[in-house]
């Protein structure tokens, strides 16, 4: 559970408190951002969450996911290739290309397309559910990785906060160390 300072825990409480009152899903709901290097917890709309952290979708350009299919229906790569070529244009396979190992080699912290869909996903059925049985709603927290420094691999990670959730979360102490 990340450590948070007495203000944050007030804005995780008021953001709760938005969330539990809502009785319909919408797309002002909040979706809390933690920078713990620079200790700034920042809610979002949930609308405005791909334009605040861009979800990296180059894995999903459609010159890509036809290639995959192909060499999964057994074609050779070089085959695979020239078919997207005929399908796409050559210029248009090597943009996505190019797009793809830029946003490998500079990271996305694990927030790609999908994980930006299945929180999306997550955060309306848990708010459903919640409906259904009179229960308490939860609150998704993405901690997000450390930039620059951060170990390779280094991911954005989701937590689910509940009611009761500030009095679990401990206070500050650090920042990047």
């Amino acid at each position: 559970m990340p450590r948070l300072t007495a203000r944050q825990n007030e804005q995780v409480a008021r953001c709760l408190d938005q969330l539990q009152a809502s009785s319909v899903w919408h797309g002002g709901l909040p979706v809390l951002l933690l920078e713990r290097c620079w200790l700034r917890l920042t809610p979002v709309p949930v609308e405005q969450l791909a334009q605040r952290l861009p979800p990296d979708s180059s894995r999903d350009a459609p010159e890509l996911v036809q290639f995959r299919r192909l060499l999964g229906q057994g074609h050779s790569p070089s085959t695979a290739e020239q078919l997207c070529w005929l399908e796409f244009g050559p210029e248009a396979c090597r943009q996505a290309q190019r797009r793809f190992w830029q946003a490998q080699e500079q990271g996305n912290q694990g927030w790609s397309l999908e994980r930006y869909l299945d929180l999306l996903r997550q955060y309306r059925q848990r708010f459903d559910q919640a409906i259904g049985a009179a229960g308490q709603r939860q609150l998704p927290l993405l901690v997000l990785a450390r930039p620059g420094d951060a170990p390779p691999g280094s991911v954005h990670d989701l937590v689910w906060l509940g009611a009761g959730a500030s009095d679990l979360i401990r206070p500050m102490r650090h920042t990047c160390a």
